[in-house]
């Protein structure tokens, strides 16, 4: 049965006795050099026991056309297309996670991904000679491209979500506020590489990655704000006051960007991959700074330590939480209240 031209056909084969009904559509035109005229490019998507089965397939495809091919993507193919969308909307120190994460994952590479099943991932993350963090890591990256592949119709189930023997829970991080002395033994010790950039992350609450990859357009000393944000809706671009104890360490790290002609507030001046921060350029000065100093802190600590002596100090519930970056869940706080500028400032300022 022939449809219109250009929509394909319904077609009974001889040899195919469970499912006779063969489906063909037109993919494309290409012109025939030989014979100077262009013909259709045709395919066949599948074969059926019925010809009513087959006119459904048919229109299925005429009303939503489908790659064709989408069941022959390996696993690296389909990495390469998700990670094009959504490494745009990422930072780069992000993107090498999900980058070594996927390394591991080398035995089904050339893998068809339709063909993928949890015994299939659960291996790759189960033989991998890695610590349990990249392993979730790589669960999540599984999950990821699933639920890219649910999307284009590549997949009609994701198998990442049915890999029960790698749920493990996750362990509960213990975050440590910073005391006054360890805070009083960070400005005694003010000149050691990024000791400045710690003590700014406790008087601002910034993630340490939304921290080291702050700009200096976002900069404004003349009204003592910065600008940044990452990872969630209500933490990006948001307007942070600049605290009165820490305004003069930015300001030095924002002159001397200027002088570097660095986009980056914050630097690394011997750095032999480029003079930017990362989150993992950051967290290796940090470490340096433990040792140094003989503490015992992660990097997250100075957003935690802001959070508490903010909560210590009285600041409003809701003007820490736009600070901060948290999510409002107060509908008319979120939605019909506008905080000024000044009241954040007042707010901040109750942080001795």
């Amino acid at each position: 049965m022939r449809m219109g031209n250009g929509n394909g056909s319904v077609q009974k084969v001889k040899d195919r006795r469970r499912k006779p009904w063969k489906v063909v559509v037109t993919t494309g035109i290409k012109f025939d050099e030989e014979k100077q005229k262009a013909k259709q490019v045709r395919k066949v998507i599948g074969y059926y026991p019925t010809q009513k089965e087959a006119m459904e397939a048919l229109n299925n495809y005429l009303k939503n056309p489908y790659d064709i091919d989408a069941n022959k993507i390996t696993f690296a193919q389909l990495y390469d297309r998700w990670s094009d969308e959504h490494f745009e909307k990422i930072v780069p120190s992000a993107a090498r996670t999900w980058k070594s994460a996927f390394s591991y994952f080398t035995p089904i590479h050339d893998m068809r991904f339709a063909a993928i099943r949890p015994n299939h991932i659960e291996g790759c993350i189960r033989d991998a000679q890695v610590g349990a963090s990249t392993k979730q890591r790589m669960k999540s990256l599984c999950n990821l491209m699933y639920r890219y592949a649910l999307k284009y119709e590549i997949v009609t189930v994701n198998y990442a979500d049915l890999c029960d023997s790698i749920k493990r829970p996750r362990p509960s991080i213990v975050r440590l506020p910073f005391t006054e002395d360890e805070e009083r033994l960070l400005w005694d010790n003010i000149d050691f590489p990024f000791v400045d950039m710690v003590l700014i992350g406790i008087y601002s609450g910034w993630r340490p990655q939304e921290l080291s990859t702050l700009k200096v357009a976002d900069v404004d000393l003349e009204n003592h704000t910065y600008k940044g944000g990452l990872k969630t809706d209500a933490g990006r671009n948001r307007i942070v006051p600049i605290h009165d104890k820490v305004y003069d360490l930015v300001k030095r790290n924002y002159d001397k960007a200027v002088k570097m002609g660095s986009e980056y507030l914050f630097n690394d001046e011997d750095g032999q991959q480029g003079t930017y921060l990362t989150y993992d350029k950051y967290r290796g000065r940090f470490v340096k700074i433990n040792k140094r100093l003989g503490l015992s802190h992660k990097p997250h600590d100075t957003r935690h330590t802001f959070i508490t002596r903010g909560k210590s100090a009285g600041m409003d519930e809701y003007i820490l939480k736009l600070i901060v970056g948290h999510e409002i869940g107060d509908v008319t706080e979120k939605v019909y209240t506008h905080r000024t500028l000044e009241e954040l400032f007042r707010e901040m300022r109750k942080i001795p």
